[in-house]
């Protein structure tokens, strides 16, 4: 049965799932909304996490620039 429905997720088309949404009741449209900004966030999380460990690991390796310096600043975003 899972099987089957794997299948069946995996041959939808974008435009199949958008299709599926419009039929869905108002409120099976709000509940997947609310579900897809908590996805949404959690992903965003993970992203800003992983920017946070990549920059501990630059500073641990002492890669990371820092600089009150505006000219400095700039010449350090076009390297």
């Amino acid at each position: 049965m899972i099987s089957e429905y794997n299948e069946v997720l995996q041959s939808m088309t974008f435009s199949d799932v958008v299709e599926v949404i419009k039929s869905l009741s108002v409120d099976e449209k709000l509940e997947l909304q609310l579900l897809l900004q908590q996805y949404l966030r959690e992903e965003r999380r993970e992203e800003i996490y992983d920017n946070f460990q990549s920059a501990k690991m630059e500073q641990q390796k002492g890669e990371l620039k820092f600089s009150s310096n505006i000219d400095e600043l700039r010449q350090l975003i076009e390297e």
